[in-house]
């Protein structure tokens, strides 16, 4: 029998440090953004710009959440955590999507009270404050934009200054109904739009995030046609107890069970694995590989100790 192992984290380390940076400033904007956003919903007397401020201090943990994910992936593995702590970015990432859901949900509830009760608004400021809210975000999707496609993570965080960025649209549009209009319903109206534009865009990440920790098989992996192309190798009669599963963003990880029959007794088993991690990692793009090579009839109960022993 033979086992193959093949570690893929220098990569994704130079990923985290980008990551890492770009996290960082974006967080700062943020936080910095968010206090002038609360004083001016509280001085207008906006839901829709408290809305706004209130997701934009999800922003702020969102990032904060993002940011100690990341350092914790960093840390080395350990007996107890033999693949290391790269899951607590994928944890940050559904900590974000439920936070993104449970804000919504508020603002739903909020804005319907306000639907019953209208109150008035300082339209002007409103569009103002929110306008500047718009361009902090804008700033913040394009430092985010390079590593939202490399890290669940970092996705997350895209998602919250999406999000908000579409929030502060959404606020300026309903201080300029109330400013010139003076349509009091705007307001609340805005922010229900806002919350559903919330939960439609963090349902993704929630669902990736639990796929993962569930070890789904991912989305970019075809299972099958791994399972042929590993039987098209010389030797390899079969394939089985097959599982692909995702570590963390970028990382993703397989193990196997290889039956070679008479056609291998010709090859090192040494040979096949080779062939295979070249095939699984050119084709697939599969790195982190565990294959167990059998001779055909293995039954591993039967390497068991017996009772008496």
């Amino acid at each position: 029998m033979g086992a193959g192992h093949h570690h893929h984290g220098h990569g994704h380390s130079h990923g985290a440090a980008r990551n890492r940076k770009r996290l960082t400033l974006t967080l700062v904007l943020a936080a910095v953004y968010m206090v002038a956003e609360i004083v001016g919903g509280l001085l207008s007397n906006s839901l829709a710009l408290l809305a706004d401020a209130g997701h934009m201090l999800s922003d702020v943990g969102a990032l904060a959440l993002s940011l100690f994910a990341l350092w914790m992936a960093q840390k080395p593995a350990t007996p107890r955590h033999t693949y290391g702590y790269h899951r607590t970015e994928i944890l940050a990432a559904l900590a974000n999507a439920a936070t993104l859901i449970a804000i919504s949900l508020f603002i739903f509830v909020e804005a319907w009270q306000r639907l019953q009760r209208p109150e008035p608004v300082m339209g002007l400021t409103v569009m103002l404050i929110a306008a500047g809210g718009l361009a902090v975000n804008v700033i913040g999707l394009l430092v985010l934009h390079g590593g939202k496609d490399e890290s669940l993570n970092i996705r997350g965080a895209w998602l919250h200054m999406l999000t908000d960025a579409l929030g502060s649209v959404g606020a300026i549009v309903g201080g300029v109904a109330v400013w010139t209009m003076g349509w009091l319903w705007a307001d609340p109206a805005v922010s229900i739009a806002i919350a559903v534009l919330v939960l439609y865009s963090s349902w993704h990440l929630l669902r990736e995030s639990v796929r993962v920790l569930l070890e789904g098989t991912p989305t970019h992996v075809d299972l099958e046609a791994v399972r042929a192309a590993m039987g098209r190798v010389d030797g390899v009669e079969e394939v089985h107890d097959l599982h692909v599963w995702t570590i963390t963003s970028g990382l993703d990880a397989m193990s196997a069970h290889v039956v070679v029959g008479d056609r291998a007794v010709r090859r090192q088993s040494g040979e096949i694995l080779a062939e295979l991690h070249a095939l699984l990692h050119d084709e697939f793009h599969l790195h982190h590989l565990t294959i167990q090579i059998e001779p055909r009839g293995f039954q591993e109960h039967a390497c068991l100790p017996f009772a008496g022993d």
